[in-house]
């Protein structure tokens, strides 16, 4: 790299845990090059996801709201960088576009929080719960269809003001985003992936570049965690066979013990009447591979008409 490097500008949606996700991406190119330091600079977007929040994000294009104004800026080259929640990154990237580097993965599970209850399982019958996640509401669905389940979407704050009113007596986030706040004790119960499966690359951050950018690129590589990475292609491996969206509920959770990969999946009816898993293991180094072929498995279970929401 030379002495004096040109600025390395760095996009990033503008939401409080995009922030601190992207100051971290920006720590640790720092350290791994410090010749970059000084040489950063973080250009924040205020995306479609994150400024409609009144609705659920299928309803307004699925979760590529949260991206597609990064990705524009990418192509457009007035960012060199991308920063992204990995769950929010679609399976299928623009043209020209690759995963530079993924982060190093923090705590997959879900938490649970409430004011009222200290656990899930001690909700009362009818009770009102938020989420704007058609995974978590169909899994809750499919343990509790007493539940009165509704949107709720918003960052931590946000959230918690709507249980304090009364509005919900519980609601879900991803501890990993709480952990980076610093808020971790927000979590009234933190849930087992073994009775809450997680979603497809939740606590994993991707960073995207342009392919042909071999600049960024060797920036970009000696911060790829490579076990992180296997883990989270096992799972987008199978949420792409599976044709996963947010109209889709599908959880997904790879672990890796030295040279096995194991691959937990989930999908469900919207209105959690029935959901379908599949448990599988093999080679760290079939890891897409395995990925693929469960999704293939899952979705042929499911059959046609599965995810519209009726018995």
């Amino acid at each position: 790299m030379s002495e004096h490097p040109q600025p390395l500008v760095i996009g990033t949606r503008s939401s409080p845990l995009a922030m601190v996700q992207t100051e971290t991406a920006a720590g640790l190119l720092r350290v791994a090059h410090p010749e970059l330091d000084g040489h950063l600079r973080i250009d924040a977007v205020k995306t479609t996801g994150d400024i409609v929040l009144d609705r659920p994000l299928l309803e307004i294009g699925g979760k590529g709201l949260f991206t597609k104004e990064l990705d524009r800026a990418l192509m457009d080259r007035r960012i060199d960088i991308a920063v992204h929640s990995m769950k929010d990154l679609e399976t299928w990237l623009p043209e020209g576009m690759a995963i530079g580097c993924v982060l190093p993965r923090a705590d997959p599970r879900d938490a649970f929080i409430s004011l009222t209850v200290p656990r899930l399982e001690d909700l009362a019958q009818g009770a009102r719960v938020g989420t704007a996640s058609l995974r978590r509401k169909a899994i809750l669905l499919n343990k509790r269809p007493d539940l009165d389940v509704d949107i709720i979407r918003g960052n931590v704050q946000t959230r918690l003001g709507k249980l304090a009113a009364g509005d919900f007596d519980a609601t879900f986030l991803a501890l990993a985003g709480l952990d980076r706040l610093g808020q971790r004790d927000v979590a009234t119960e933190i849930l087992s992936p073994e009775n809450f499966l997680p979603a497809c690359a939740q606590g994993a951050i991707g960073i995207t570049c342009r392919a042909d950018d071999t600049r960024t690129l060797a920036y970009l590589r000696v911060l790829d965690d490579l076990r992180t990475r296997q883990a989270v292609m096992c799972e987008r491996a199978m949420l792409d066979a599976l044709d996963g969206s947010c109209h889709t509920p599908i959880a997904g959770l790879a672990e890796i013990d030295g040279d096995k990969i194991r691959l937990r999946g989930l999908v469900a009816r919207p209105d959690g009447s029935e959901v379908l898993e599949t448990d599988v293991e093999g080679a760290v180094s079939d890891a897409e591979a395995l990925g693929h072929d469960a999704g293939l498995e899952l979705k042929q279970r499911a059959g046609p008409g599965f995810f519209d929401g009726s018995t």
